[in-house]
C-alpha cells in the first residue's frame, strides 16, 4: 500500500467527527485534499467549512461546500488537519504547504483538533526528520535567521515561496526540538517572526493514523 492510499485512509475515517450542521474547520495540504474530497460526500448535510489556505479554500468550492471566514465564527466543533511530523503527545511540525499561520488560526477557534497522517509522519522528537519552518516578514529575513543559528538551527530561505499572508518562510534544518512548548514561545518572540510551525501549545485532540490495516485512532 502506498502513501497516498494510506493518507486517503486516514481522511475517511476522519468523517466520523463530522456532524449534520457542522461548520467544520480545515487545514491544507495532500492528506487535508483527501479529507476534502471525503467531505464532498457530506456537503448537503455540513453547513461549510472554514479553510486554512486559498487551496483549500478553492478545493472547497470546487465540491460545492460553503466557505465561511474565521471572523464569521466564534468557535469549531472539530478542525481536520496533516502534520509533517507528530510526536507521541501529539504535538507537531506543520508548515510544509506554507499555511502554518492560518492553520494555527483555524486550530485556535476549534475544540477538537483531529491530525489525519499516514504512519510517516510519526516521530519520537520533532525535528528527526523534517525542518521546521518559520514565517517571517520579509524585511526580518536576514535579522531572523541570524537568531536562528545562534539558537543551534541552520535556516535555510524556501525560494519562490510567499505566504497566503505576504510573507517568506525559512525552513530551519539541524533543529532537535527536545522542549517543544518552550521552543514555540522562544522562536515566537522574535521580532519579524509571524509565527513557527510548532503545533504544541495548541496540540491535536486525536490522531487517526493511516496504515495497511486500516485506520488507527490514538
Amino acid at each position: 500500500m502506498n502513501q497516498l492510499e494510506m493518507k486517503k485512509i486516514a481522511a475517511q475515517a476522519a468523517l466520523q467527527f463530522v456532524k449534520p450542521e457542522m461548520i467544520v474547520g480545515v487545514g491544507s495540504g495532500s492528506t487535508v485534499n483527501c479529507f476534502i474530497e471525503a467531505l464532498g460526500s457530506m456537503k448537503d448535510e455540513i453547513k461549510g467549512a472554514v479553510a486554512a489556505s486559498k487551496n483549500s479554500e478553492e478545493l472547497l468550492k470546487k465540491h460545492g461546500i460553503e466557505v465561511f471566514s474565521a471572523n464569521d465564527v466564534t468557535n469549531l466543533d472539530i478542525y481536520v488537519d496533516g502534520a509533517d511530523e507528530i510526536n507521541p503527545q501529539k504535538m507537531m511540525i506543520k508548515g510544509g504547504g506554507a499555511a502554518l499561520t492560518r492553520e494555527k488560526i483555524v486550530a485556535a477557534l476549534a475544540k477538537n483538533f483531529i491530525c489525519i497522517v499516514d504512519s510517516s509522519k510519526q516521530v519520537d522528537v520533532l525535528g528527526s526528520t523534517f525542518p521546521l519552518p518559520v514565517e517571517v516578514i520579509p524585511m526580518a529575513r536576514s535579522q531572523v535567521a541570524r537568531k536562528l543559528v545562534a539558537l543551534g538551527g541552520a535556516p535555510e530561505y524556501r525560494e519562490g515561496v510567499v505566504t497566503d499572508n505576504g510573507n517568506i518562510i525559512l525552513d530551519v534544518h539541524n533543529f532537535e526540538i527536545l522542549n517543544p512548548v518552550e521552543m514555540e514561545k522562544e522562536l515566537n518572540n522574535i521580532a519579524g517572526v509571524v509565527t513557527n510551525g510548532i503545533f504544541a501549545l495548541r496540540p491535536a485532540n486525536t490522531v487517526i493514523v493511516g496504515t495497511p490495516n486500516g485506520a488507527k485512532i490514538i
